[in-house]
């Protein structure tokens, strides 16, 4: 059985100085890091919250994925994707149910859909000029409705690989929206002619 949240902050605040901030990641040390050690400090630790204050779209009939069903790059019966603006890096799509779905109660058809999807958006992501490589996450702690995000890692950039990349993300300038929209299409259609649906 996990640690009660009491238990598991006691946990780590043993771990912590006396002004309950933990030592510096392992990460930090990382080439790949964007940040420097020296001045770094980790912030303080806060005590648990409950309950946890409700996700955006718990209620469905205030859900913005499901007002927003039928828009994207990409739909089809069950699904769509869209385009993240205002993003650092040459691309971020964002793929959701078109239904109001959370990944612990994707229905089993639904689910499975979301691996083959995953593998052709990834693999498209991949193929564009100058892309390396198409990172995949699925977080869930600010809304409830399922939502699959896809990072498009620049080609030759090293420093961008593995979990700093959406650090990285947040710290580069605004990308071009042109040339992510145009990514973004070129996209939309290989999945459309490798998947189904249809580009918007």
């Amino acid at each position: 059985m996990a640690l009660r949240p009491d238990e598991f902050h006691d946990h780590a605040l043993a771990a912590a100085d006396a002004e309950g901030r933990l030592p510096l990641a392992r990460m930090t040390g990382w080439d790949i890091s964007p940040f420097e050690p020296d001045g770094l400090r980790v912030a303080p630790l806060r005590p648990p919250v409950l309950p946890e204050p409700p996700r955006h779209g718990e209620d469905p009939a205030d859900c913005d994925s499901c007002r927003r069903r039928d828009e994207g790059v990409w739909l089809d019966d069950r699904w769509r994707l869209g385009r993240i603006e205002k993003v650092g890096v040459p691309l971020v799509l964002m793929l959701h149910p078109r239904d109001h779905h959370d990944l612990a109660d994707l229905p089993d058809a639904l689910a499975a859909e979301l691996g083959v999807l995953t593998k052709h958006i990834a693999g498209h992501i991949q193929s564009l000029p100058h892309i390396a490589r198409a990172h995949v996450y699925r977080i869930g702690d600010g809304g409830a409705h399922l939502h699959v995000w896809f990072f498009a890692r620049p080609a030759g950039q090293s420093q961008l690989y593995g979990s700093w990349m959406v650090v990285w993300d947040d710290l580069l300038p605004e990308y071009p929206a042109e040339v992510a929209d145009a990514d973004a299409t070129t996209v939309a259609r290989a999945l459309a002619a490798s998947y189904g649906g249809r580009a918007t």
